[in-house]
C-alpha cells in the first residue's frame, strides 16, 4: 500500500543539499531513487550531494545530461546517476544497462518517466518543484515498506 507523501519544503541550496546527504548514509544496493521534476528543479544539485557524500574521496559529480549515465565507487556498491532527459525510447533506457543496476546498485534516475514499464515498483520518488528565490518544495512517495524507515529521520 502506497504512504502518505512527505512534503518538506527546502529552503535553500544548502538545505537540499544538507537532504540528499542525510539521507545517504541509510542507502543499500538495490536501492532506486527516481528524481521527478522540471529543468532547474534541484534534482542534480541534490543528486550530486548524496553521490559526493558516499565516495571515499572527493571527486567532481557532473551532470550526466550528455553522458547519460555516470557510474561511480561508493561504500561496497556503485551509484548510478543517470539522466534520461535526451532518450527517445523505452529501447534506449534498456540499453543502458539500468535494470542490472536496479538490482546491485544504488540508482539516482533523473526524468524516470522515460522508463515507462521499467520503472521499479520499490523505488523512492522524489518530486523537486522550485519555488521563490532558491527555495524548493521536496514532495516524496514510495510503495515499498522500507523507504518509510529510511525516511522516518530525515522527515521530520
Amino acid at each position: 500500500m502506497p504512504n502518505s507523501p512527505v512534503i518538506l519544503d527546502l529552503p535553500s541550496p544548502d538545505a537540499t543539499s544538507a537532504l540528499g546527504v542525510s539521507l545517504a548514509p541509510k542507502l543499500a544496493a538495490g536501492d532506486v531513487i527516481l528524481l521527478e521534476g522540471g529543468i532547474g528543479a534541484g534534482k542534480t544539485h541534490f543528486a550530486r550531494a548524496l553521490i559526493q557524500s558516499l565516495l571515499p574521496t572527493p571527486e567532481d559529480v557532473p551532470s550526466p545530461t550528455f553522458t547519460l549515465v555516470q557510474i561511480y565507487d561508493g561504500p561496497g556498491f556503485e551509484v548510478w546517476h543517470a539522466d534520461l532527459y535526451r532518450l527517445s525510447g523505452l529501447d534506449e533506457a534498456a540499453e543502458l544497462g539500468l535494470q542490472d543496476a536496479f538490482a546491485n546498485a544504488v540508482c539516482l534516475i533523473e526524468w524516470p518517466d522515460r522508463l515507462a514499464e521499467l520503472t521499479p515498483s520499490d523505488a523512492l520518488h522524489l518530486t523537486l518543484e522550485p519555488g521563490a528565490d532558491d527555495t524548493r518544495r521536496l514532495t516524496a512517495s514510495w510503495s515499498h515498506p522500507k523507504w518509510a524507515d529510511k525516511l522516518k529521520d530525515i522527515a521530520t
